[in-house]
């Protein structure tokens, strides 16, 4: 009879880790548990004996007790993953667990439904702080080697504006024909025009305009000057270059590789050194042919955050209104060297115990750690087919064990009604 209720506890645990799983089948990074048996001590009714004065040995005889639970494991399994498009909701695609802290107490999670507080810090939904590093300086410096803390992003955040140092300017520079530039009304023969942009140190754009002149006497010689208004009459005598081709149309001794222009007291170099004096298609003499120039330049005005993507490493960069992408900040991941010793502690987090081991806390696509997914979450690795076989097994289990009861109950009633 012990042996049956002893069957009926363990059951009846089976019927609860395994009811668990299925109710947890769509909880976001879930991992599904198993339920071991074993057998308890046997009563011992005869010790084994060894063979002597010509009689074999004999075998202990002993009588099983019942059945325990030994454990009780988690399976940590990969997860499918499911696609949400939320820049905040992270995945782990391998080994490893996000670290969160309410007040003082850490605890790890597979679970990335994260979003943002008022203060921009990343918060799982019952307030729990994401931990990572966060990127400091205009460059997004991130020193993983730190503690990790809150990770922040600054909505709003303002980028500061990067001063234009440098220019380019390319193409060709038609010697025979009427020259119109692109995006430029038609303009005189030898006369050719281009034009950038350059932000100063305040971010402030000003558009420096290129005018190219060919000499009234050498088709092959040219000179650009470069202006743009407010300039003054000093930088705007600084900011000139000449141009030599030689007979096949490339730059020949004496030409300017570059000049420099002084915008607003920051200089900008502008490279020539691409520009070329070639015939149009339409033939050498042969007018309605054109100059084709090209021209870039970096810098940038002042920008403001408007979203972050995430990368394998955790990493976490901003895109600003100017165009330009810097790095906010890093996600921080933990490993184990025996993630099943961790303790589950409710709103699908771990804790870690004595059989855990510390949590190595690092990058993420390093160090044996996962990488990160941006826009997708890890769903419950929960197999149904398998907890349904279990709940039928774990029915019959119990169903069978209780017979025992009924029947021992049946036995000692025979036993009561010897006496009459």
């Amino acid at each position: 009879m012990f042996s049956g209720v002893s069957g009926l506890r363990s059951h009846q645990t089976m019927m609860d880790v395994v009811g668990n799983n299925i109710a947890n089948v769509n909880t976001t990074g879930y991992k599904s548990s198993s339920v071991i048996f074993g057998d308890t001590l046997s009563q011992l009714t005869t010790s084994a004996a060894a063979p002597q004065n010509g009689v074999g040995g004999t075998n202990p005889a002993q009588v099983g007790l019942g059945v325990r639970v030994n454990a009780v494991t988690n399976n940590f399994t990969q997860g499918s993953a499911q696609t949400t498009g939320k820049a905040t909701d992270m995945m782990i695609q391998g080994d490893g667990f996000f670290v969160v802290k309410q007040g003082e107490a850490s605890f790890y999670t597979r679970a990335g439904s994260f979003s943002l507080d008022t203060d921009g810090n990343l918060i799982t939904p019952d307030g729990s702080y994401v931990q990572g590093w966060t990127a400091s300086g205009v460059d997004g410096t991130v020193n993983a080697n730190q503690p990790t803390g809150r990770l922040n992003v600054p909505v709003g955040k303002i980028l500061p504006s990067t001063p234009t140092d440098k220019a380019t300017i390319g193409g060709n520079l038609d010697p025979s024909s009427s020259i119109v530039p692109p995006a430029t009304t038609a303009s005189n023969d030898g006369v050719a025009t281009t034009a950038f942009t350059a932000y100063d140190a305040l971010g402030t754009a000003h558009l420096v305009t290129g005018t190219f002149t060919q000499d009234s006497t050498d088709a092959t010689k040219w000179s650009v000057a470069f202006t743009y208004p407010g300039q003054s009459t000093a930088d705007a005598a600084d900011a000139t270059a000449n141009l030599v081709f030689s007979a096949a149309g490339k730059p020949d001794t004496g030409s300017d590789a570059s000049a420099t222009v002084k915008v607003n007291g920051v200089d900008v170099v502008v490279d020539l050194s691409t520009l070329t004096g070639f015939d149009s298609p339409g033939g050498a003499g042969i007018k309605g042919g054109k100059s084709e120039i090209t021209q870039g330049a970096n810098g940038a005005p002042v920008g403001t955050l408007t979203s972050f993507t995430l990368n394998p490493d955790g990493t976490l960069t901003g895109a600003f209104t100017n165009g330009m992408k810097s790095t906010l900040g890093q996600v921080a991941i933990a490993t184990f060297n025996n993630p099943a010793g961790l303790e589950k502690s409710g709103n699908s987090m771990f804790t870690v115990t004595t059989n855990s081991g510390a949590a190595q806390v690092g990058v993420a696509n390093a160090g044996g750690r996962g990488k990160l997914l941006g826009g997708q979450l890890e769903m419950s690795n929960v197999d149904l087919s398998n907890e349904f076989t279990n709940l039928i097994l774990a029915q019959r289990g119990f169903q069978a064990n209780s017979r025992i009861i009924t029947a021992s109950d049946e036995i000692l009633q025979d036993v009561v009604n010897l006496k009459r």
